[in-house]
């Protein structure tokens, strides 16, 4: 009977699987047989701007291929740009319509969205914007927009930028379960959760002046484009002006409240039609796939611009892990590369394991030596992110990017505690004298933590030589900026962590104008697999990015976060370089 059971399983797993196998062979021809005009952009159209999934710096996949985009979880801000770019001067594009409800993207990416919308608007095109539900930083997107709407019964969140830290020392006592910490910096508050029931003095007022700034400047921007004093768009936040449609539209937040399709008959008068026409829509999907063929920037010269992006661990590396295997590679490829002239690092990360951002520094600067290396900061260049982009001829951040956090610490997990509890004492032999140097069952001994201590010590020392040689200034004034401190670009601005306040396109023009070239093509690095060839690889099972998506689905975005976290804490080893806490802010 099991064995007939076996067989029969057998073979309906072959059917399974000849099934997926023909699936694919048949989406792959489609691909593969796809062209241009498979993507049909009809004359008076309006570009349809939904943004259902997270955003990253960038994808790897954005090249022309039959794969392009497909299976893939998160957005490239680099396609999304190109395309506003190149609907920008596309006649059949008459207006882009923004209609999105939670983005799931960092303010510096979101202010980088607006600039290119301006532009966008620059030239006599219209962006409307339409929300059932904005949050701030939907809203924040959409105030760039010529008009903004909202459903009768939506809702707008304007209240200023809030951030939370979540503290474990009664969790740890209570369990057992504790995290034995080692740190230089005042600021260097990343392991203060786990020392603590409460927020420090310290810790407050870096948090407090550091989303001070960053609401400063999404007001600065609000102000601008609606029209509203700096003033009273604070005293909006303070009573909550905008809490419903109506008061919302008291205070000028947005035009008018409209239910959908009186929206679409907006949209159908700024495209000069009868409101019985059909509006041509294209979404930005489809629209991406047709930009991607168009090349605006080209000749024989390239800049070359790699993109470092997420948390840094030892290792190769992937779309959201810096290493020092694939960034390292990306560097002296483009070294290497005759054809590059100059090389723009875009940097996205809040830091993670010291060694390794050593490294690629060293590697920046083999590089520098050949080539002019320009720094761009994305959401968060923050302690090894710093690291990384220290030692660059110049460095851009956006207005709203989180940076400097110069610091370093040291956690190691121990359950001696627990152990005790439930009955279980680790004996350990060895040859020498410091052969047994720590164990997860036993507590930490004053030796090895002078041990760690100095090793952080040496680590904090080499990053403050790293930082005061890159920045032209001496050690103790890198330490006066230092100590785990987080600045807003604005702020690191002023205090000379960086040079520029810039995107991504500012830095790349700074570097064609120090190797003085006039036209040039961008070579972007690193190269990942594709969402298809990822799913490939994964056919027998979910792969990773697959489960994650599915975990994120059922336990909402909020709750995945601190799961991600907690993962994240799991895995540090060595000496961290890293941001002083998981900012949330809402």
């Amino acid at each position: 009977m099991n064995f007939l059971r076996n067989f029969l399983a057998a073979i309906l797993g072959c059917m399974v699987a000849i099934g997926i196998i023909f699936m694919m062979f048949f989406i792959l021809v489609s691909l593969l047989g796809s062209d241009e005009d498979a993507v049909t952009v009809k004359n008076n159209s309006i570009l349809e701007i939904q943004l259902q999934r997270p955003i990253a710096d960038y994808t790897g996949t954005s090249e022309v291929n039959p794969f392009s985009g497909l299976f893939e979880e998160s957005q490239g801000l680099d396609e999304i740009l190109h395309a506003i770019t190149v609907a920008k001067d596309d006649e059949r594009i008459k207006g882009i319509s923004i209609n999105n409800n939670f983005i799931i993207a960092g303010l510096a990416q979101t202010q980088t969205l607006r600039k290119a919308l301006t532009e966008f608007k620059e030239k006599g095109k219209f962006v409307y914007a339409y929300g059932d539900f904005y949050t701030q930083k939907d809203y924040y997107l959409a105030s760039v927009a010529d008009s903004v709407f909202i459903n009768p019964v939506g809702v707008l969140d304007f209240k200023g930028l809030s951030s939370e830290v979540l503290f474990f020392k009664d969790l740890q006592d209570k369990t057992g379960i504790k995290m034995e910490v080692i740190r230089h910096g005042k600021y260097k508050s990343a392991v203060e959760p786990y020392l603590e029931n409460e927020m420090s003095d310290a810790n407050r007022e870096q948090i407090k002046e550091l989303i001070q700034s960053l609401w400063n400047s999404m007001v600065a921007e609000i102000s601008n484009d609606r029209n509203i004093s700096e003033q009273d768009l604070n005293v909006i936040a303070d009573t909550l002006g905008g809490r419903t449609p109506k008061y919302a539209k008291l205070s000028g937040l947005l035009d008018e409240v409209v239910f959908y399709d009186e929206y679409e008959s907006k949209l159908a008068n700024a495209l000069a039609i009868e409101e019985s026409e059909e509006i041509d829509y294209i979404n930005l999907d489809d629209y991406t796939k047709y930009a991607n063929k168009k090349v605006l920037k080209s000749g024989k010269d390239k800049i070359a611009v790699i993109f470092a992006q997420g948390e840094i661990f030892y290792g190769e590396g992937g779309p959201d892990i810096i290493g020092q295997g694939i960034i390292n590679k990306a560097l002296i490829k483009a070294r290497k590369d005759d054809k590059v002239k100059a090389i723009v690092l875009r940097v996205n990360s809040p830091g993670g394991s010291a060694l390794t951002s050593d490294i690629i520094w060293r590697e920046v600067e083999l590089t520098k030596a050949i080539k002019p290396v320009i720094v761009s900061m994305g959401n968060v260049a923050a302690s090894g992110g710093y690291y990384i982009a220290a030692g660059a001829h110049k460095i851009f951040a956006e207005p709203t990017t989180i940076t400097g956090s110069i610091g370093v610490f040291g956690t190691v997990p121990n359950v001696s505690e627990l152990a005790e509890d439930i009955g279980i004492n680790a004996e350990q032999v060895g040859t020498n004298k410091n052969a047994v140097d720590y164990s997860l069952f036993e507590p930490m001994t004053d030796r090895f933590r002078n041990q760690v201590q100095e090793g952080i010590e040496d680590t904090y020392e080499t990053f403050l030589e790293r930082v005061a040689q890159g920045r032209n200034i001496t050690i103790a004034q890198a330490d006066s900026l230092a100590q785990g401190r987080v600045w807003s670009g604005v702020d690191a601005k002023r205090l000379g962590l960086v040079d520029e306040l810039g995107t991504l396109e500012d830095a790349v023009e700074a570097a064609a104008n120090m190797v003085e070239l006039s036209s040039y093509g961008i070579k972007k690095f690193p190269k990942y697999k594709s969402g298809f060839e990822r799913f490939m690889e994964d056919l027998g099972g979910a792969s990773a990015k697959t489960k994650e998506g599915m975990i994120r689905e059922e336990i909402g975005e909020e709750f995945y976060t601190i799961l991600k976290n907690v993962k994240s804490i799991t895995e540090q080893k060595g000496v961290q370089a890293r941001m002083p806490f998981t900012l949330n802010i809402k």
